[in-house]
């Protein structure tokens, strides 16, 4: 096999002279490759953490993309014909995967959202009909990366092996190789290393849902409202990365003409997205949570909304695709709507619209809503050329938060009777905005990354009560036992089995790390809990 596809896979001429640009040229075939189908992966994880300035990550996630793709190179060059291509094809499938759910999402693949893959399997064909022109780009990128790495064998595997005395050849040696090959897909997950490359990490996420413990299921409430309600709407606002004293600069003065309550600077129960927002839905027994605590087993807010008879909604404006935060399948059951809003840039706007029509109805309703909010980076939430080039963070930052909300709260009370509303407004962690340092979900936080507003649009009548609440410091953990007194459920109870109602500061301030939940049944979490605000 001396020309073509042929001569691509077997490795090229015999010719004893290897020049160096022939070197040069297939290893920068192979860069481009590997580039390619880890496009995503490596954007999110090396170039938006280094543009977030933690250098340490970025650094640790790019020698690990690093790593793999040594043992990549080495194996498509070295390896015979026949085990070659079927290294291609097991490479094909999980980039495949991987770069197809990227283009038509617009985000990286990992665990949960594998197992919402699986259980979406049925509607395949309608999705490719649906998203034809992503599932093209997404096919032909894999197809362009395929063709390169082609290419980098075919000019570097008889240099390589000239070099090396063709000592690789045999069985014995292509063993090796496959051995080194998976070796990370092994060793990578248990030593804490990431991220496990689009080449592979399928493979790893297949595993893992087999042999995965299933969700338990919520346990049920078994207590009734005490009483009668009249309020028949409350809505949980949570926005996304709006700290307390970005509210307080720009949101606070647009909303003076509206009553409601401040609480001040509230703190919030995780310095990243998902500890707080499931610690928010499931409730926080802040006297008793340890690290055996599993808050997928606990009576959620759902569960207490339905027995006090409101139908319960959940609105998220920042993804399309599956539930994200850890809302796992036994806890997505108990949502009676589940609503994804996606309007660029005024997603929040639209979201208010749906509130505000939402809040004109008839009925008892409960509703989680999840904002789009102003996460990094801050220039994707306002118009180009809203700010000078080189604006600096905390200016991308402010205009960030100013365009998000623009209009937000007149429209969602515009017409709306407060009489029987109850909305609470917050966000699910802060904002460390300085230059060269991580905003929030860092590995050493900071009280900024907790710090959060928290007000309270409640009926007129109640908020003279709420007015005479006592000072002190509030945490997000006692939005839940607020909302059961609301709902008509004894404050004893909501105070004895979560936290102080919002009258009265937290009884203990509670936040939770990056493992909000064990990875097996009977595992531990990482939480923390003191007298002070959390951060440093």
């Amino acid at each position: 096999m001396n020309n073509g596809l042929s001569d691509s896979l077997s490795g090229g001429d015999s010719s004893a002279k290897w020049p160096v640009v022939r070197i040069l040229t297939g290893f920068l075939l192979f860069c481009g490759a590997y580039a390619l189908i880890n496009q995503v992966l490596l954007t999110h994880s090396v170039l938006y953490r280094a543009a977030a300035y933690d250098y340490v990550n970025a650094s640790w996630a790019l020698l690990s993309f690093a790593a793999q793709a040594l043992l990549l190179f080495g194996a498509i060059i070295l390896l015979p014909r026949n085990w070659f291509l079927a290294c291609i094809a097991f490479v094909g499938i999980s980039a495949g995967i991987n770069g197809i759910y990227s283009q038509i999402v617009g985000d990286t693949l990992d665990l949960q959202k594998s197992g919402w893959l699986l259980t979406e399997a049925r509607q395949a064909g309608a999705a490719a009909g649906e998203f034809a022109a992503p599932l093209g780009l997404a096919l032909g990128k894999l197809l362009i990366s395929i063709i390169l790495m082609i290419g980098a064998r075919r000019g570097l595997r008889d240099p390589v092996r000239q070099l090396t005395g063709n000592r690789f050849a045999g069985r014995k040696s292509a063993a090796a190789l496959i051995a080194l090959l998976v070796v990370p897909s092994f060793l990578w997950p248990p030593l804490g290393l990431y991220p496990l490359a689009a080449e592979r990490n399928i493979y790893n996420f297949a595993a893992a849902i087999v042999t995965a413990d299933p969700p338990p299921a919520r346990a049920k409430v078994t207590v009734s409202p005490a009483q009668d309600t009249e309020i028949e709407k409350i809505i949980w606002l949570i926005d996304e990365s709006v700290s307390h004293d970005g509210f307080n600069r720009i949101i606070a003065p647009e909303i003076d003409n509206i009553r409601h309550i401040d609480f001040g600077e509230a703190a919030s129960m995780g310095h990243c997205s998902t500890p707080s927002n499931v610690a928010l839905r499931s409730g926080v027994n802040v006297h008793r949570v340890s690290a055996t605590t599993d808050l997928r087993r606990t009576p959620s807010i759902w569960s207490y909304a339905a027995r006090a008879g409101y139908t319960t909604s959940m609105i998220d404006g920042q993804v399309t695709g599956p539930p994200q935060n850890l809302l796992l399948a036994p806890e997505r059951a108990l949502i009676g709507s589940y609503r994804n809003v996606a309007n660029g840039q005024k997603t929040d706007l639209a979201i208010a619209r749906m509130l505000n029509s939402d809040m004109k109805s008839e009925g008892k309703q409960f509703t989680y809503a999840l904002l789009r909010g102003v996460h990094f980076q801050y220039r994707d939430h306002y118009p180009k050329g809203a700010l000078p080039d080189g604006s600096s963070t905390q200016a991308q930052y402010d205009k960030a938060i100013s365009y998000s909300k623009a209009g937000f709260f007149e429209t969602l009370f515009d017409g709306v009777d407060r009489s029987r509303v109850a909305i609470f407004y917050t966000s699910d962690h802060g904002q460390h905005i300085q230059d060269g340092i991580t905003p929030h979900c860092s590995g050493d936080p900071v009280r900024a990354e907790f710090s959060v507003p928290l007000i309270a649009f409640l009926p007129l009548g109640m908020l003279d009560d709420y007015s005479v609440a006592g000072p002190g410091d509030r945490s997000l953990s006692q939005l839940f036992p607020t909302s059961l007194g609301l709902m008509g459920y004894e404050a004893d109870y909501a105070t004895e089995n979560y936290d102080n109602i919002l009258t009265m500061p937290t009884a203990r301030f509670v936040w939770f790390g990056r493992g909000v939940v064990p990875v097996k049944n009977g595992g531990t979490i990482d939480v923390r809990g003191g007298e002070h605000f959390p951060g440093r």
